[in-house]
């Protein structure tokens, strides 16, 4: 099978952005983006979790060997940090120049005591998901905690591959898959007490292989049912499409109560990408209709990354020199979002890009691999 998933890379660009919502709330006083919905916006992270782990374990089915593995990490590098520590330097130069310029005038915050020397190597490295001594709370380019979540989920991933098949294991590797998404949710439980899982400086990591697994089990759904359910018929793709979103949009609203059960989000992503990865219904073919939101979900990365630096830019120019209320962002979140998109698309074509061309497809475990969407 050959599948390029249009419209699951759709709702990863459409979910990235209620993240960029969800931080500019802190900013705003208007119901467009102080309401229930957007305040529980930080849930889509998980999201790009689960599409992660559906995604990658399409492309990569296989590892044979290490050099196999040193390659996929390789990949994977070249694909998620070169706009993040560009990203991190800039964060580092802003850190800088506040100190400097608080001499001369007010700044509110000169310090933040979160970016520090050992943050810094802790984001640098992609250790900024697992928890740490003296490390009380985000830092640097906040977002970046994900990034580092995804990676321990490779490198986890990978191992598992090439164990399994050194092994000759390989016809467990979906149990296997499915045991890790409970192995996470029960070390958080343990961990914390709780059953929650939005962290993210701390257990972060575990909180991505919850999400990246569950994506591997998800997988397997789509694979094994793929020649029965590609022959049902478009209605019912159709009301399954609206199924899942409404289901999606509710859980969403509520999560102030479900949160507490945080593992349900695992099982609502699930359900709506082996729904939306068919591509069937009437919803499916509406998304693919609209350029826009193809481009936004290509952007999705840089909008993900890049979008905390530039509201705290945005916020200082409008609110704070200009002087608007926070009640303007019922407007300005428009011009925010748009400069944001435009910012994106610059770094996509010329960081994201710039860094993946020229790496051609591979031999994983004897069968070649091409990825469509990463």
């Amino acid at each position: 099978m050959k599948h390029r998933f249009q419209v699951l890379d759709i709702f990863r660009g459409i979910f990235a952005s209620m993240v960029v919502l969800f931080h500019v709330s802190p900013f705003a006083d208007t119901p467009l983006l102080n309401n229930n919905f957007v305040d529980n916006s930080d849930m889509f992270v998980d999201f790009f979790f689960v599409l992660s782990g559906f995604v990658i374990t399409y492309s990569y089915p296989s590892m044979a060997t290490g050099a196999e593995f040193g390659t996929f990490i390789k990949k994977r590098l070249l694909r998620i940090y070169p706009l993040h520590v560009i990203l991190l330097i800039c964060f580092l130069l802003i850190e800088n120049i506040k100190l400097y310029f608080a001499s001369y005038i007010h700044i509110n915050q000169p310090f933040n005591e979160s970016n520090n020397v050992l943050t810094f190597f802790t984001s640098l490295f992609l250790l900024n998901s697992v928890k740490i001594p003296s490390v009380h709370d985000v830092s640097w380019n906040i977002p970046s905690w994900s990034i580092s979540a995804e990676m321990v989920s490779y490198l986890l991933f990978g191992t598992v591959l090439v164990t399994l098949f050194k092994s000759k294991l390989q016809n467990i590797k979906y149990g296997l898959f499915a045991l890790l998404p409970i192995l996470s949710i029960f070390s958080i439980a343990s961990i914390t007490g709780r059953y929650e899982i939005n962290y993210s400086f701390d257990y972060g990591f575990l909180r991505g292989i919850l999400g990246f697994f569950t994506g591997s089990v998800c997988y397997y759904v789509f694979k094994h049912f793929y020649p029965f359910l590609s022959t049902v018929k478009t209605g019912i793709f159709s009301f399954f499409e609206i199924l899942a979103l409404l289901t999606l949009a509710t859980m969403i609203y509520y999560g102030s109560v479900l949160k507490g059960i945080g593992f349900v989000y695992e099982f609502i992503f699930f359900l709506a990408i082996l729904v939306f990865s068919f591509e069937r219904g009437i919803l499916s073919h509406f998304l693919k209709k609209s350029v826009l939101l193809k481009n936004i979900g290509t952007y999705s990365y840089s909008i993900y990354m890049t979008h905390t630096l530039l509201l705290s830019l945005f916020n200082v120019v409008f609110i704070r020199l200009f002087k608007l209320p926070p009640s303007a962002y019922v407007y300005l979140v428009f011009l925010n979002y748009y400069l944001i998109y435009l910012v994106s698309r610059w770094t996509y074509n010329n960081i994201e890009m710039r860094f993946n061309k020229g790496i051609k497809p591979v031999h994983f475990g004897r069968k070649k691999v091409i990825s469509k969407i990463s």
